[in-house]
């Protein structure tokens, strides 16, 4: 569903775009009140991998962005963040997908780190680790404010997933919404 006069197929069909992706609320299952502490504990949204699989070729670089307070919070560790972003990796290179590398902010909210979205930290980071990146030739899809605000203080291209909740969202925030991930890749796909 588009919101604003950005056209994104037209604008994909240069070859240097890259795709941030949030990671709980798009790629996997969120969990209410808890954080994905293992594999067991992750399930992928419908359709994601053959959404992402879809989405490869149109992107140079496609990197997830990710606040993971449950390390902060002592509730699991850095090596098991590692162990599921390894999993999630490997899934979706199973059918045909690519997540270039995972940046993750394991601060508490309260810290105001700058890693932590909404703030840019994340973005630098992936920046610094592949340097053809440029932000205004790059989406920004995620589940939350936090996430729309942080690809608009880097002049993303923004894609609000919602996971069916109607509630509104500031216009200024969304570029594009979309119930799935899945829905986005498929218009996406499908106006190319």
């Amino acid at each position: 569903m588009r919101k604003h006069k950005v056209n994104l197929p037209s604008l994909l069909k240069s070859d240097d775009w890259s795709l941030f992706l949030d990671r709980d609320g798009v790629i996997n299952q969120r969990l209410v009140d808890d954080y994905v502490k293992n594999t067991n504990e992750f399930q992928f949204t419908d359709g994601f991998t053959r959404a992402l699989s879809d989405l490869t070729p149109f992107f140079k670089h496609i990197v997830v962005v990710t606040n993971q307070q449950g390390i902060g919070k002592g509730l699991m560790s850095e090596a098991a963040l590692s162990t599921i972003h390894q999993h999630m990796i490997a899934e979706c290179n199973k059918e045909g997908g690519r997540i270039d590398h995972v940046f993750y902010c394991p601060d508490l909210k309260e810290s105001r780190s700058l890693n932590r979205k909404p703030n840019i930290g994340m973005g630098l980071q992936a920046r610094k680790a592949f340097p053809r990146i440029r932000f205004n030739r790059s989406v920004m899809a995620g589940d939350s404010l936090s996430d729309m605000e942080f690809g608009r203080k880097l002049k993303m291209v923004t894609v609000f997933i919602d996971n069916g909740d109607p509630s509104p969202l500031p216009d200024h925030l969304a570029d594009f919404r979309f119930k799935t991930f899945s829905e986005f890749a498929k218009w996406l796909t499908g106006n190319l």
